[in-house]
């Protein structure tokens, strides 16, 4: 579904992302994980054509994306659901999840998507007339997933979604992960819950100083003496 060739990415001069080479199977979890500032955010910013320049291939269904701007990206597929969620705090649940219906794609079915949505994460149902910042983080976790959806994703990103949760949403959010691969969803994912992130990946990456520096199935990364010790805290 997703795959990505010698991508290299800067900030200005500065090189921070160095020949990555992976690959995301549809209807996978596959999990990128790695220490602060290994460069895990700035490989989803440069998938999702944010903030950096880039160089190398990205695709999506073997068509070529690498050069397209962010909101065609989003049209071929590609959605980012960023780290701290970036709602709008005024506007309602349901105007936050129609705002991510925007492309004309989306737009046809966005009636279809927001029941699906809303069977996916009742509480939004339940909250569709709050205001999104009176929401708790949790709830907003939620809410930002939703409006992922709301794009019609071939592939979700997914960019350290747990941030600050309490750990009983860190276990919510963790099973509407695995209900979204049973429903046939491809999620790249981003997130510092290694422990809980191994256990249901597919497939994982672990980036350092920006490169990938060992990648295999997640329950046999779990298990890796070297990422133990450098990851894990073991």
């Amino acid at each position: 579904m997703l795959s990505v060739e010698k991508l290299n990415a800067f900030y200005g001069s500065v090189q921070i992302l160095h020949d990555i080479d992976l690959t995301v199977g549809t209807g996978q979890i596959i999990a990128l994980v790695g220490a602060n500032a290994a460069g895990k955010s700035t490989l989803m910013f440069s998938l999702a054509g944010l903030r950096t320049t880039c160089t190398g291939r990205i695709s999506v269904d073997d068509a070529r994306i690498e050069g397209l701007p962010a909101f065609e990206r989003v049209e071929r597929g590609l959605v980012l659901v960023p780290e701290r969620r970036r709602l709008f705090p005024f506007m309602t649940v349901l105007e936050n999840l129609e705002i991510g219906a925007y492309s004309p794609v989306a737009r046809r079915s966005r009636n279809e998507t927001i029941g699906q949505v809303f069977a996916l994460l009742p509480v939004l149902a339940e909250r569709r007339r709050q205001v999104a910042g009176s929401l708790s983080g949790g709830e907003q976790q939620m809410l930002a997933i939703g409006r992922g959806l709301m794009a019609k994703p071939r592939v979700l990103l997914l960019d350290e979604p747990t941030e600050g949760l309490a750990p009983l949403y860190v276990n919510l959010l963790f099973q509407v992960i695995q209900n979204l691969r049973e429903q046939k969803h491809t999620i790249l994912i981003v997130e510092q819950s290694v422990h809980h992130l191994l256990r249901i990946a597919d497939r994982a990456y672990v980036l350092e100083n920006g490169r990938i520096v060992m990648q295999g199935a997640g329950k046999d990364l779990l298990n890796n003496e070297r990422l133990k010790v450098a990851y894990l805290g073991l």
